[in-house]
Protein backbone atom coordinates (compact mmCIF):
# COMPACT_ATOMS: atom_id res chain seq x y z
CA UNK A 1 0.00 0.00 0.00
CA UNK A 2 1.25 3.32 -0.68
CA UNK A 3 2.18 6.24 1.64
CA UNK A 4 0.35 8.26 -0.32
CA UNK A 5 -2.99 6.51 -0.52
CA UNK A 6 -2.84 6.46 3.51
CA UNK A 7 -1.96 10.32 3.84
CA UNK A 8 -5.05 11.05 1.43
CA UNK A 9 -7.32 8.20 4.00
CA UNK A 10 -5.76 10.47 7.34
CA UNK A 11 -6.29 13.92 5.62
CA UNK A 12 -9.94 12.96 5.75
CA UNK A 13 -9.85 12.55 9.50
CA UNK A 14 -9.51 16.18 10.03
CA UNK A 15 -11.79 19.66 11.14
CA UNK A 16 -10.43 20.82 8.12
CA UNK A 17 -11.86 18.18 5.60
CA UNK A 18 -15.06 18.86 6.90
CA UNK A 19 -14.94 21.91 6.89
CA UNK A 20 -13.88 22.66 3.19
CA UNK A 21 -15.91 19.68 1.63
CA UNK A 22 -18.83 20.66 3.78
CA UNK A 23 -18.49 24.23 2.16
CA UNK A 24 -17.84 22.79 -1.06
CA UNK A 25 -20.96 20.81 -1.08
CA UNK A 26 -22.65 24.52 0.05
CA UNK A 27 -21.27 26.22 -3.34
CA UNK A 28 -22.86 23.17 -5.11
CA UNK A 29 -26.21 23.51 -3.91
CA UNK A 30 -26.14 27.75 -4.15
CA UNK A 31 -25.51 26.35 -7.99
CA UNK A 32 -28.41 24.45 -7.92
CA UNK A 33 -26.09 21.47 -8.40
CA UNK A 34 -27.48 19.42 -5.70
CA UNK A 35 -30.08 16.84 -6.33
CA UNK A 36 -32.50 17.14 -3.37
CA UNK A 37 -32.15 20.65 -1.37
CA UNK A 38 -32.01 24.14 -2.81
CA UNK A 39 -30.60 26.75 -0.46
CA UNK A 40 -32.48 29.65 0.24
CA UNK A 41 -29.70 32.54 1.72
CA UNK A 42 -31.81 35.22 2.46
CA UNK A 43 -33.98 33.35 5.07
CA UNK A 44 -30.28 33.39 7.53
CA UNK A 45 -30.93 36.50 8.73
CA UNK A 46 -34.46 35.14 10.72
CA UNK A 47 -32.68 32.29 12.03
CA UNK A 48 -29.95 34.41 13.42
CA UNK A 49 -32.45 36.11 15.33
CA UNK A 50 -34.54 32.79 16.45
CA UNK A 51 -30.38 31.47 17.78
CA UNK A 52 -30.19 34.69 19.53
CA UNK A 53 -33.63 34.79 21.09
CA UNK A 54 -33.26 31.49 22.63
CA UNK A 55 -29.55 32.27 23.73
CA UNK A 56 -30.45 35.48 25.64
CA UNK A 57 -33.32 33.34 27.55
CA UNK A 58 -30.76 30.56 28.56
CA UNK A 59 -27.79 33.05 29.01
CA UNK A 60 -28.63 36.76 29.21
CA UNK A 61 -25.35 37.48 30.16
CA UNK A 62 -24.47 35.98 27.00
CA UNK A 63 -21.40 34.43 28.91
CA UNK A 64 -22.23 31.06 26.99
CA UNK A 65 -20.19 28.17 27.92
CA UNK A 66 -18.84 25.43 25.01
CA UNK A 67 -20.97 22.89 23.35
CA UNK A 68 -20.16 19.83 25.53
CA UNK A 69 -21.32 16.98 27.81
CA UNK A 70 -20.50 18.77 31.03
CA UNK A 71 -23.52 20.89 30.23
CA UNK A 72 -25.57 17.49 30.84
CA UNK A 73 -23.86 16.86 34.10
CA UNK A 74 -25.90 19.81 35.53
CA UNK A 75 -29.34 19.27 37.43
CA UNK A 76 -31.49 21.73 39.22
CA UNK A 77 -28.25 24.41 38.79
CA UNK A 78 -25.86 21.70 40.58
CA UNK A 79 -23.29 20.50 38.49
CA UNK A 80 -22.88 17.27 39.33
CA UNK A 81 -19.63 15.76 38.58
CA UNK A 82 -17.98 19.06 39.46
CA UNK A 83 -18.92 18.65 43.33
CA UNK A 84 -17.62 15.29 42.84
CA UNK A 85 -14.69 16.12 41.31
CA UNK A 86 -13.81 19.13 43.78
CA UNK A 87 -14.50 16.73 46.94
CA UNK A 88 -11.87 14.21 45.43
CA UNK A 89 -8.10 14.26 46.26
CA UNK A 90 -6.02 14.38 43.25
CA UNK A 91 -2.32 13.80 42.79
CA UNK A 92 -1.91 16.58 40.42
CA UNK A 93 -4.19 18.11 37.86
CA UNK A 94 -3.20 15.65 34.91
CA UNK A 95 -4.94 12.91 37.31
CA UNK A 96 -7.67 14.59 37.53
CA UNK A 97 -8.41 15.36 33.35
CA UNK A 98 -7.50 11.33 32.96
CA UNK A 99 -10.63 11.21 35.04
CA UNK A 100 -12.37 13.62 32.75
CA UNK A 101 -11.54 12.19 29.96
CA UNK A 102 -12.93 8.79 30.88
CA UNK A 103 -15.49 9.98 31.75
CA UNK A 104 -16.36 12.39 28.87
CA UNK A 105 -15.39 9.49 26.44
CA UNK A 106 -17.60 6.62 28.24
CA UNK A 107 -20.43 9.02 28.59
CA UNK A 108 -20.34 10.27 25.00
CA UNK A 109 -19.74 6.84 23.65
CA UNK A 110 -23.46 6.03 25.10
CA UNK A 111 -25.46 9.37 24.42
CA UNK A 112 -26.88 7.33 21.04
CA UNK A 113 -30.99 8.29 20.70
CA UNK A 114 -32.42 6.76 24.07
CA UNK A 115 -35.93 6.73 21.66
CA UNK A 116 -39.25 8.41 23.27
CA UNK A 117 -40.07 6.23 26.28
CA UNK A 118 -37.26 5.55 28.40
CA UNK A 119 -36.41 7.59 31.19
CA UNK A 120 -33.76 7.45 34.55
CA UNK A 121 -34.74 8.08 37.53
CA UNK A 122 -32.88 10.56 39.24
CA UNK A 123 -32.11 9.71 42.71
CA UNK A 124 -31.18 12.17 44.35
CA UNK A 125 -34.12 14.52 42.57
CA UNK A 126 -36.46 11.37 42.33
CA UNK A 127 -37.42 13.26 38.76
CA UNK A 128 -37.66 11.01 35.74
CA UNK A 129 -35.38 11.93 32.73
CA UNK A 130 -35.06 11.51 29.51
CA UNK A 131 -32.96 11.48 25.81
CA UNK A 132 -29.60 12.97 26.11
CA UNK A 133 -29.56 14.32 29.97
CA UNK A 134 -30.92 11.17 31.03
CA UNK A 135 -28.49 9.06 29.75
CA UNK A 136 -25.79 12.02 30.53
CA UNK A 137 -26.73 11.67 34.56
CA UNK A 138 -27.01 7.71 34.37
CA UNK A 139 -23.49 7.60 32.62
CA UNK A 140 -21.95 9.92 35.31
CA UNK A 141 -24.04 8.07 38.18
CA UNK A 142 -21.66 4.71 36.45
CA UNK A 143 -18.76 6.29 36.44
CA UNK A 144 -18.86 7.74 40.18
CA UNK A 145 -19.86 4.29 41.32
CA UNK A 146 -17.09 2.73 40.43
CA UNK A 147 -18.90 0.23 37.32
CA UNK A 148 -15.97 0.63 34.81
CA UNK A 149 -12.98 0.75 37.84
CA UNK A 150 -11.33 -2.31 38.12
CA UNK A 151 -10.02 -0.52 42.11
CA UNK A 152 -12.73 -0.47 44.54
CA UNK A 153 -10.36 2.35 46.29
CA UNK A 154 -10.80 4.47 43.35
CA UNK A 155 -14.06 4.86 41.75
CA UNK A 156 -13.43 8.13 39.08
CA UNK A 157 -11.43 5.73 36.45
CA UNK A 158 -12.42 3.67 33.79
CA UNK A 159 -10.01 0.93 32.86
CA UNK A 160 -10.02 -1.24 29.87
CA UNK A 161 -9.65 -4.32 31.00
CA UNK A 162 -12.92 -3.90 32.82
CA UNK A 163 -14.47 -2.25 29.72
CA UNK A 164 -13.79 -4.89 27.84
CA UNK A 165 -15.53 -7.63 30.02
CA UNK A 166 -18.83 -5.31 30.81
CA UNK A 167 -21.71 -7.54 30.99
CA UNK A 168 -24.98 -6.70 29.36
CA UNK A 169 -26.03 -7.13 32.50
CA UNK A 170 -24.15 -4.38 34.23
CA UNK A 171 -25.37 -1.35 31.91
CA UNK A 172 -29.48 -3.10 31.82
CA UNK A 173 -29.43 -2.41 35.57
CA UNK A 174 -27.83 0.96 35.34
CA UNK A 175 -29.81 2.09 32.91
CA UNK A 176 -33.06 1.30 34.62
CA UNK A 177 -34.34 -0.67 31.71
CA UNK A 178 -37.20 -3.15 31.88
CA UNK A 179 -39.81 -4.20 29.58
CA UNK A 180 -41.92 -0.79 30.57
CA UNK A 181 -38.84 1.26 30.37
CA UNK A 182 -37.02 0.48 27.03
CA UNK A 183 -33.57 1.79 26.02
CA UNK A 184 -33.06 1.88 22.23
CA UNK A 185 -29.67 -0.04 21.00
CA UNK A 186 -28.72 -1.29 24.08
CA UNK A 187 -26.53 -4.14 23.04
CA UNK A 188 -24.90 -1.44 20.44
CA UNK A 189 -23.77 0.68 23.41
CA UNK A 190 -22.20 -2.45 25.17
CA UNK A 191 -20.52 -3.83 22.71
CA UNK A 192 -19.25 -0.34 21.76
CA UNK A 193 -18.00 0.04 25.43
CA UNK A 194 -16.72 -3.18 24.61
CA UNK A 195 -14.74 -2.72 21.72
CA UNK A 196 -13.19 0.73 23.44
CA UNK A 197 -11.80 -1.16 26.05
CA UNK A 198 -9.98 -4.00 23.77
CA UNK A 199 -8.61 -0.96 21.42
CA UNK A 200 -7.66 0.70 24.52
CA UNK A 201 -5.71 -2.59 26.17
CA UNK A 202 -3.82 -3.03 23.12
CA UNK A 203 -2.38 -0.07 22.54
CA UNK A 204 -1.02 0.91 25.84
CA UNK A 205 1.62 2.64 23.92
CA UNK A 206 -1.03 5.57 23.36
CA UNK A 207 -3.50 5.05 26.37
CA UNK A 208 -1.09 3.78 28.96
CA UNK A 209 1.87 6.08 28.99
CA UNK A 210 1.48 7.39 32.37
CA UNK A 211 -0.91 5.01 34.21
CA UNK A 212 -2.45 1.39 33.37
CA UNK A 213 -4.74 1.38 30.09
CA UNK A 214 -7.50 3.63 29.97
CA UNK A 215 -9.72 5.99 27.66
CA UNK A 216 -8.29 8.95 30.05
CA UNK A 217 -4.44 7.87 28.70
CA UNK A 218 -5.75 9.83 25.25
CA UNK A 219 -5.31 12.99 28.01
CA UNK A 220 -1.28 12.22 27.62
CA UNK A 221 -0.99 11.14 23.88
CA UNK A 222 -2.74 14.84 23.46
CA UNK A 223 -0.92 16.85 26.29
CA UNK A 224 2.67 15.72 24.40
CA UNK A 225 1.41 17.26 21.53
CA UNK A 226 1.52 20.51 22.92
CA UNK A 227 3.95 23.81 21.64
CA UNK A 228 4.83 25.93 25.13
CA UNK A 229 1.31 24.79 26.54
CA UNK A 230 -0.41 25.64 23.51
CA UNK A 231 -3.19 22.89 21.83
CA UNK A 232 -4.76 23.71 18.89
CA UNK A 233 -8.56 22.01 19.23
CA UNK A 234 -8.32 20.47 15.90
CA UNK A 235 -5.72 18.14 16.78
CA UNK A 236 -7.49 16.88 19.77
CA UNK A 237 -10.02 16.13 17.29
CA UNK A 238 -7.38 14.21 15.18
CA UNK A 239 -6.23 12.06 18.05
CA UNK A 240 -9.97 11.34 18.84
CA UNK A 241 -9.84 9.68 15.07
CA UNK A 242 -6.81 8.51 14.89
CA UNK A 243 -6.96 6.53 17.98
CA UNK A 244 -10.64 5.99 18.66
CA UNK A 245 -11.76 5.13 14.86
CA UNK A 246 -10.94 1.15 15.03
CA UNK A 247 -13.59 0.87 17.47
CA UNK A 248 -16.26 2.15 14.88
CA UNK A 249 -18.87 -0.56 13.32
CA UNK A 250 -17.29 -0.97 10.08
CA UNK A 251 -18.03 1.72 7.42
CA UNK A 252 -16.19 3.12 4.71
CA UNK A 253 -12.28 2.47 4.63
CA UNK A 254 -9.24 4.36 2.53
CA UNK A 255 -5.87 2.23 2.67
CA UNK A 256 -7.33 -0.10 5.50
CA UNK A 257 -8.11 3.31 7.64
CA UNK A 258 -11.55 3.82 8.84
CA UNK A 259 -13.01 6.92 8.17
CA UNK A 260 -15.57 6.93 10.86
CA UNK A 261 -18.58 9.26 9.92
CA UNK A 262 -17.65 9.72 6.07
CA UNK A 263 -19.75 8.80 3.42
CA UNK A 264 -20.03 9.49 -0.53
CA UNK A 265 -21.62 11.79 -2.36
CA UNK A 266 -20.69 11.70 -6.22
CA UNK A 267 -20.81 15.96 -6.39
CA UNK A 268 -17.74 16.27 -4.11
CA UNK A 269 -14.58 16.36 -6.48
CA UNK A 270 -10.74 15.39 -6.18
CA UNK A 271 -8.01 14.29 -8.22
CA UNK A 272 -7.33 11.85 -5.67
CA UNK A 273 -8.47 8.57 -3.73
CA UNK A 274 -10.69 10.68 -1.44
CA UNK A 275 -13.43 12.20 -4.20
CA UNK A 276 -16.39 11.90 -3.71
CA UNK A 277 -16.10 11.47 -0.15
CA UNK A 278 -17.98 13.72 2.68
CA UNK A 279 -16.39 13.50 6.04
CA UNK A 280 -18.79 14.50 8.52
CA UNK A 281 -17.19 12.99 11.89
CA UNK A 282 -20.28 14.52 14.22
CA UNK A 283 -19.62 12.46 17.31
CA UNK A 284 -16.10 12.73 17.59
CA UNK A 285 -16.41 16.44 17.10
CA UNK A 286 -18.75 16.17 20.09
CA UNK A 287 -16.22 14.02 22.00
CA UNK A 288 -13.75 16.84 21.00
CA UNK A 289 -15.57 19.58 22.12
CA UNK A 290 -16.70 17.72 25.84
CA UNK A 291 -12.44 17.12 25.74
CA UNK A 292 -11.42 21.17 25.74
CA UNK A 293 -12.19 21.86 29.23
CA UNK A 294 -10.61 19.20 30.85
CA UNK A 295 -7.37 20.47 28.99
CA UNK A 296 -7.89 24.12 30.15
CA UNK A 297 -8.67 22.50 34.07
CA UNK A 298 -5.44 20.62 34.06
CA UNK A 299 -3.65 24.19 32.51
CA UNK A 300 -2.86 23.66 28.91
CA UNK A 301 -4.10 27.10 26.45
CA UNK A 302 -6.74 25.15 23.93
CA UNK A 303 -6.40 27.34 20.93
CA UNK A 304 -8.17 27.68 17.34
CA UNK A 305 -11.30 26.32 19.01
CA UNK A 306 -13.18 27.62 15.77
CA UNK A 307 -10.99 25.02 13.80
CA UNK A 308 -13.62 22.47 14.67
CA UNK A 309 -16.86 22.78 13.04
CA UNK A 310 -20.70 22.71 13.70
CA UNK A 311 -22.21 19.32 14.27
CA UNK A 312 -24.37 17.62 11.55
CA UNK A 313 -26.91 16.14 13.60
CA UNK A 314 -30.81 16.53 13.31
CA UNK A 315 -31.59 19.88 15.38
CA UNK A 316 -28.91 21.96 14.07
CA UNK A 317 -30.10 20.61 10.43
CA UNK A 318 -33.49 20.54 11.21
CA UNK A 319 -32.88 24.81 12.38
CA UNK A 320 -32.37 24.98 8.70
CA UNK A 321 -34.98 22.34 6.89
CA UNK A 322 -37.82 24.06 9.71
CA UNK A 323 -36.50 27.92 8.82
CA UNK A 324 -36.96 27.38 4.81
CA UNK A 325 -32.97 27.79 4.17
CA UNK A 326 -32.87 24.61 2.98
CA UNK A 327 -35.36 22.91 0.69
CA UNK A 328 -36.76 19.65 -0.31
CA UNK A 329 -36.88 19.58 -4.14
CA UNK A 330 -39.55 17.02 -3.53
CA UNK A 331 -41.77 17.55 -1.03
CA UNK A 332 -42.61 14.08 -0.49
CA UNK A 333 -39.22 13.32 1.13
CA UNK A 334 -40.13 14.67 4.55
CA UNK A 335 -42.97 11.79 4.39
CA UNK A 336 -40.13 9.45 3.58
CA UNK A 337 -37.45 7.63 5.56
CA UNK A 338 -34.16 8.11 4.53
CA UNK A 339 -31.04 5.79 5.17
CA UNK A 340 -28.09 7.19 6.61
CA UNK A 341 -25.73 6.91 3.70
CA UNK A 342 -28.33 8.24 1.28
CA UNK A 343 -27.57 11.26 -0.92
CA UNK A 344 -30.28 13.00 0.85
CA UNK A 345 -29.07 12.81 4.38
CA UNK A 346 -25.28 13.37 3.15
CA UNK A 347 -26.38 16.79 1.59
CA UNK A 348 -28.34 17.30 4.11
CA UNK A 349 -25.21 17.16 6.95
CA UNK A 350 -22.91 18.42 5.26
CA UNK A 351 -24.83 21.72 4.29
CA UNK A 352 -25.98 21.85 8.02
CA UNK A 353 -22.21 21.79 8.71
CA UNK A 354 -21.50 24.82 6.14
CA UNK A 355 -24.24 26.81 7.05
CA UNK A 356 -23.71 26.94 10.54
CA UNK A 357 -20.59 28.96 9.88
CA UNK A 358 -22.53 31.30 7.82
CA UNK A 359 -24.71 31.55 10.85
CA UNK A 360 -22.04 31.97 13.28
CA UNK A 361 -20.99 35.07 11.72
CA UNK A 362 -24.61 36.50 11.37
CA UNK A 363 -24.59 35.99 15.02
CA UNK A 364 -21.55 37.75 16.04
CA UNK A 365 -22.38 40.82 13.76
CA UNK A 366 -25.39 40.97 15.50
CA UNK A 367 -23.44 41.30 18.64
CA UNK A 368 -20.49 42.82 17.50
CA UNK A 369 -18.69 40.04 18.76
CA UNK A 370 -15.66 38.31 17.18
CA UNK A 371 -14.98 34.48 17.04
CA UNK A 372 -12.19 34.67 19.76
CA UNK A 373 -14.99 36.54 22.07
CA UNK A 374 -17.80 34.28 20.60
CA UNK A 375 -16.69 30.92 19.40
CA UNK A 376 -18.96 28.74 17.21
CA UNK A 377 -19.04 26.25 19.98
CA UNK A 378 -20.85 28.73 22.32
CA UNK A 379 -23.28 29.62 19.06
CA UNK A 380 -23.99 25.75 19.44
CA UNK A 381 -24.36 25.62 23.00
CA UNK A 382 -26.44 29.21 23.38
CA UNK A 383 -28.26 29.08 20.39
CA UNK A 384 -28.43 26.92 17.77
CA UNK A 385 -29.22 23.35 18.89
CA UNK A 386 -32.09 24.72 21.33
CA UNK A 387 -33.24 26.93 18.37
CA UNK A 388 -33.80 24.06 16.38
CA UNK A 389 -35.28 22.19 19.09
CA UNK A 390 -37.49 24.67 19.46
CA UNK A 391 -38.83 25.10 16.05
CA UNK A 392 -39.06 21.65 16.18
CA UNK A 393 -41.79 21.77 18.67
CA UNK A 394 -43.58 24.80 16.98
CA UNK A 395 -43.97 22.73 13.54
CA UNK A 396 -44.46 19.45 15.01
CA UNK A 397 -46.50 18.27 18.40
CA UNK A 398 -43.58 15.31 19.29
CA UNK A 399 -40.78 18.00 18.19
CA UNK A 400 -39.54 15.37 15.86
CA UNK A 401 -36.91 15.96 13.38
CA UNK A 402 -38.18 17.84 9.86
CA UNK A 403 -36.62 14.82 8.33
CA UNK A 404 -36.68 10.67 9.39
CA UNK A 405 -33.50 9.78 9.90
CA UNK A 406 -32.98 5.49 10.44
CA UNK A 407 -29.69 5.80 12.30
CA UNK A 408 -28.34 2.77 14.12
CA UNK A 409 -27.37 5.24 17.05
CA UNK A 410 -23.64 5.68 16.23
CA UNK A 411 -24.29 8.56 14.04
CA UNK A 412 -26.33 10.97 15.39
Amino acid sequence: MSDSLEREARSLLSAGAVRARAGEMLQIGLAGGLTHFTIDLARMDGVADAVLAVTRKAYPTLEIPFHARWRHFVLGGVDRWARLADAASWPDRAARARAEFDLAIVSVLLDAGAGAVWRYRDAVTGQGIGRSEGLAIASLDMFASGLFSGDSRAPFRVDADVLAQLPLAALTSAFQVSDANPLLGLEGRTDLLRRLGKLVAERADVFGSHDTPRPGGLFDHIAAQANGGALPAPAILSAVLNQLGPIWPSRLELAGIPLGDCWRHPAIKADDATAGLVPLHKLSQWLSYSLIEPLQRAGFNVTDIDGLTGLAEYRNGGLFVDHEVLRLRDAADAERAHAVDSLLVVEWRALTVALLDRLAELVRAKLGRTPDTLPLASILEGGTWAAGRTIAFARRPDGAPPLKVISDGTVF
